[in-house]
């Protein structure tokens, strides 16, 4: 028999619990990290966004974690950690589809979109692999005290907000573990979903989809394939990026990593999922490549590196986070569509909210009344992405209203980040999408009310009003230059942008150069 006894129990020993195991234990906390499996594994959440990279460096300083501080820029990373392997991100990438047509390669792009996150590769963003950045975080774990047990499964929860206690199975040793706290730092659908029978909820505003994914060899860079879509001088090379191939229906992701690995899959909703029939793995994925001819040429030479995974159903959010003596962190919580790269930011938002309630609120009657704070805010913002991803979805069809809802998306996350990045973290708050910033937040959501209507009443003024809402809600914060009509869907990241739009941030020129140079994104660096 297997006992142990610690302040806190994680179960789940991604990236997300490793991380919470680390910052418990810089708090003076003893942790148990407890994994069904063993590491190096696959998992995919890969791809990283300037705000999830800026909330590393915030946990990493917060927490007196300082080698965990290079991994949130590409240079650094791959200075400090050459071993653990990772891709470059300079931006986002979306490229329009026809069924049965060639990728037409508009010459205005208007078929294209590339938004910039990152002047140069040095400080630019990346795709974690998984297999190994999550194994090096879970040594990073142990080698801080955390006690740190794979291969077990817990078949029994009895939880109290006076103790709970675990009981499984480490190989054929019976396992007992005692915790004042237990986290689920699993996926969705994990731990705790399961062993309470916990009820789930459709997203609001998004589709039902399915997923079909696994990791590649041999695919080819779109430039290659579609060389004349990119001639001229794009913001950055548009295979450096999360690559996404839209059409109706869905959406296929194409995430390199440098070490010949790329990861790729399909979103994609219940009918066009049905038609493709997904569910047989290979043979959907290969009628799926039929269909459309760029990215069939793409992954020609592409060769599994194992078996696919199915997903009858992507996008889920449980009825309940918390409860008294346990919490959900938001990647157990929910699964928003992937196509923005939102996980990975509500993901560690919940990680720096929970780490902050378990400093100040510890050994008290108010633990659980912030924990129920936190469920309520982590189901709202799940819910505000819900809407923008699912009105997306709508959109994939009609390229200006698509590209103006990512604008949406855009300025604002761009936004938090520079208001956060300077200093004046108030501008922003610590709200997903700036929940918290008025009238922003009331105008966003005016604008995905908007959005939901035109889905049910298709009129041009409808259409018509939903953009000029976009535009006037971006513009006190778009210090990115986005919708700028001249450069026809590509958007570099200029520090000239975030130079000209200095008192949307309430900071002079001066605090914004300082700003530029700390992070080595200035106007010299672009030269």
């Amino acid at each position: 028999m297997l006992t142990y006894d610690a302040d806190i129990a994680i179960v789940g020993s991604g990236f997300s619990g490793a991380m919470l195991a680390m910052i418990a234990r810089r708090l003076g906390h003893s942790a148990v990290l407890i994994e069904r499996g063993s590491h190096p594994r696959f998992a995919i959440g890969e791809s990283t966004t300037p705000l999830t990279n800026l909330m590393i460096e915030e946990i990493a300083d917060a927490y007196d974690l300082p080698r965990l501080r290079p991994f949130s820029k590409y240079g650094t990373w791959k200075r400090a950690y050459p071993g653990v392997a990772c891709g470059l991100k300079r931006g986002f990438t979306f490229v329009r589809h026809e069924s049965g047509a060639p990728f037409a390669a508009a010459a205005d792009h208007g078929d294209q979109l590339m938004v910039a996150a990152s002047p140069h590769d040095d400080i630019g963003d990346v795709h974690w692999y998984r297999p190994d950045f999550d194994h090096f975080l879970v040594r990073e774990a142990e080698s801080m005290g955390v006690t740190s047990l794979d291969r077990t499964d817990i078949h029994t929860v009895h939880l109290s907000a006076d103790g709970s206690m675990l009981r499984g199975k480490r190989g054929a040793d019976e396992l007992t573990v005692h915790a004042r706290l237990v986290v689920d730092a699993t996926g969705p659908r994990g731990f705790l979903h399961r062993q309470l029978t916990l009820g789930d909820r459709d997203l609001p505003g998004l589709p039902r989809t399915q997923t079909l994914f696994t990791h590649f060899t041999g695919v080819r860079r779109f430039a290659d394939v579609a060389p004349a879509a990119f001639a001229g001088a794009p913001p950055y090379p548009p295979d450096d990026a999360a690559l996404h191939h839209v059409f109706d229906g869905g959406w296929i992701w194409v995430l390199r990593f440098e070490n010949g690995i790329t990861s790729a899959g399909i979103a994609a909703t219940e009918q066009l999922a049905n038609d493709l029939d997904l569910r047989e793995g290979a043979a959907g994925w290969a009628r799926l490549m039929s269909r459309f001819p760029s990215i069939g040429a793409q992954f020609a030479d592409a060769v599994p590196t194992q078996a696919f995974t199915w997903w009858p159903r992507l996008s889920f959010y449980s009825d309940r986070l918390t409860g008294d003596g346990w919490v959900m962190l938001p990647s157990a919580a929910g699964i928003v569509d992937p196509l923005l790269s939102t996980g990975f930011p509500l993901t560690l938002l919940g990680i720096q909210r929970v780490a902050a309630i378990i400093a100040e609120s510890w050994g008290t009657p108010a633990l659980w009344h912030n924990f129920r704070h936190y469920a309520a805010r982590s189901t709202a913002e799940l819910e505000t992405t819900a809407r923008l991803v699912g009105a997306l979805y709508d959109a994939f069809g009609d390229w200006e209203r698509f590209t103006a809802l990512s604008n949406l998306y855009f300025a604002a996350v761009s936004y938090a980040e520079s208001a956060r990045r300077i200093g004046h973290k108030a501008l922003a708050g610590d709200a997903f999408l700036l929940g918290a910033r008025e009238p922003f937040a009331t105008e966003r959501d005016a604008c995905l009310a908007l959005a939901a209507r035109y889905r049910d009443d298709r009129t041009p003024e409808r259409r018509t009003a939903l953009l000029d809402a976009i535009a006037h809600a971006i513009a006190p914060i778009n210090v990115a230059g986005l919708a700028d009509a001249s450069r026809h869907n590509w958007y570099p990241a200029l520090a000239d942008d975030i130079l000209a739009s200095a008192g949307k941030l309430n900071a002079s020129r001066g605090e914004v150069l300082a700003m530029l140079a700390r992070c080595g994104f200035s106007p010299k660096a672009q030269e």
